[in-house]
């Protein structure tokens, strides 16, 4: 009876797993979409470095990263005597995810509604890449804590 239980929690544990990295690989093509919204965006503005393959594929990858590692991050453990504390791993990944997303939707506002940003365009390009700049940056910092706790 006990190997029953045994493999059923395991069953749970594998679908919960699997689960989590089709939710991940999700908002990793989200990210990715979001690049290619933006990059579209700059591409329009006509700056000669900004139409090439590299540069596109650079925006695409860096929101599939960015958007994999820095929205799912693991909390801050709370300590039981102190008073609540703000997380800034936690702060820094929705600082930068906001960033990203506001950068996609001007983009796709101004792809979708044919509206030429002009210099503000590179004002939206810069917010993309601070954005998931921070994401990233959060992700790889929130992971270090948990791989590392002691270091806190």
């Amino acid at each position: 009876m006990a190997t029953k239980d045994k493999a059923s929690m395991d069953d749970v544990i594998l679908i919960t797993e699997v689960a989590h990295v089709v939710g991940r690989a999700g908002l990793a093509m989200a990210g990715a979409m979001c690049g290619t919204f933006v990059a579209a965006g700059l591409t329009r503005v006509n700056a000669a470095w900004f139409d090439t393959v590299p540069f596109i594929a650079a925006m695409v990858l860096f929101g599939l990263v960015g958007f994999y590692l820095g929205i799912d991050i693991p909390r801050l453990r709370l300590a039981t005597s102190a008073r609540p504390r703000v997380d800034p791993v936690e702060l820094l990944s929705a600082t930068g995810t906001f960033l990203a997303a506001i950068a996609a939707l001007i983009s796709v506002y101004s792809f979708i509604f044919d509206e030429v940003l002009g210099g503000f365009e590179y004002m939206v390009g810069s917010w993309w890449i601070l954005g998931v700049a921070m994401q990233v940056g959060a992700g790889v910092v929130g992971r270090k804590y948990i791989a590392a706790p002691a270091m806190r």
